[in-house]
């Protein structure tokens, strides 16, 4: 009995210590700077991070990410006939605004439309956990990477503020230097929902890249990648656009190796960015049909379910294949985007 009491006091005290964030010293270090620098009103932020709650099932998803397993099985998440389907199905839909997304932008509808069906399938799954508790769980209680997801909630508040999201929404709540009205829609911050890693929207950003890189491409005076599929379409298209798609160049190249030479084998996967030409991976052992001064970085993927002995599918990743990385930065998702992209264009 002894022992169940003392367990019962350790869990008091442990929710305790996550029942109010307002009382949170880092929380109380962000709530000075968005008051002193911003004009943040303090008694609505304390209200906001008074009602954030701590989600121990936050902490765990971010222990084993869907990144984390080989290829074989992420692939056969994301990379099935229903989703493809989904996708030509979409673009049909969407048709007028992905055509202007490509006048603008230079990004394919197929990659627009590959990433919102591994994001969210098409606006299936947006997310369910709210956006607060999952940036306040990460930003105070998991100190892997706390000051990001910190960064991240000031992002957050700071576009609540900019949407006229509630409690954001009057005046004297915050600083008013936003060209947009609101695209909460009446609704609270508390409302917003997301991934476990606070994601948005169709095309699940960040709050971060929300406040970059997303558009009002419907000229409404909103920003709504919540429920607007035009503002997702082109909010993508921008993301891509700013960070350096080329529609000229190839995205990747399967190959060969020459025997599989050991120094190869160590290179793969070493980093996301193209750091040799196609003319330095011939010489290395690459067979590839890339141009001598295409840059690229070399891939490994793992075909097998882990019975037996490895087996490796080896992947040239140029430029765009590194772009695709900048909107999540794993080689595993910047292929399974560009395998469904292949797969909708070719049922179109």
């Amino acid at each position: 009995m002894k022992f169940v009491a003392c367990l019962i006091v350790v869990w008091i005290a442990v929710v305790s210590v996550h029942a109010d964030y307002s009382k949170n010293e880092l929380a109380i270090e962000l709530i000075d700077e968005l008051v002193n620098d911003l004009e943040f009103d303090r008694a609505t932020l304390e209200s906001v991070f008074a009602d954030a709650k701590f989600d121990p099932s936050i902490i765990k998803r971010m222990e084993r990410p869907a990144e984390s397993i080989n290829w074989h099985e992420y692939k056969e998440i994301f990379l099935q006939p229903e989703r493809t389907a989904a996708g030509v199905q979409f673009i049909k839909a969407n048709i007028e605004d992905l055509r202007r997304a490509e006048e603008t932008y230079k990004v394919p509808r197929h990659i627009i439309a590959a990433i919102i069906g591994v994001e969210s399938y098409y606006g299936k799954f947006l997310g369910e956990h709210r956006v607060l508790d999952a940036l306040a769980t990460l930003g105070f209680d998991y100190p892997r990477r706390a000051d990001f997801f910190r960064d991240q909630l000031r992002h957050f508040l700071i576009l609540a503020c900019e949407e006229r999201i509630k409690p954001f929404d009057l005046e004297d709540s915050c600083y008013r230097s936003s060209e947009y009205k609101s695209s909460g829609d009446g609704k609270e911050i508390g409302d917003l929902v997301g991934s476990y890693a606070g994601a948005m929207g169709y095309g699940q950003f960040i709050p971060e890249s929300y406040r970059n890189f997303a558009v009002d491409f419907d000229l409404d005076g909103v920003r709504d990648i919540w429920t607007n599929t035009s503002d997702a379409i082109g909010s993508i298209a921008n993301y891509f656009a700013e960070h350096g798609w080329n529609d000229d160049e190839e995205v990747l190249e399967r190959v060969e190796l020459n025997n599989q030479p050991t120094q190869l084998e160590e290179i793969a996967n070493s980093d996301l960015k193209p750091d040799r030409t196609a003319a330095e991976w011939r010489t290395l052992g690459v067979k590839t049909d890339a141009p001598d001064t295409s840059l690229a970085a070399l891939f490994a993927f793992r075909l097998d379910g882990g019975q037996g002995p490895e087996r490796h599918d080896y992947v040239l990743g140029f430029d765009n294949f590194y772009v695709i990385t900048r909107y999540n930065r794993s080689r595993l998702y910047a292929r399974v985007v560009y395998e469904l992209a292949t797969d909708i264009r070719d049922n179109l």
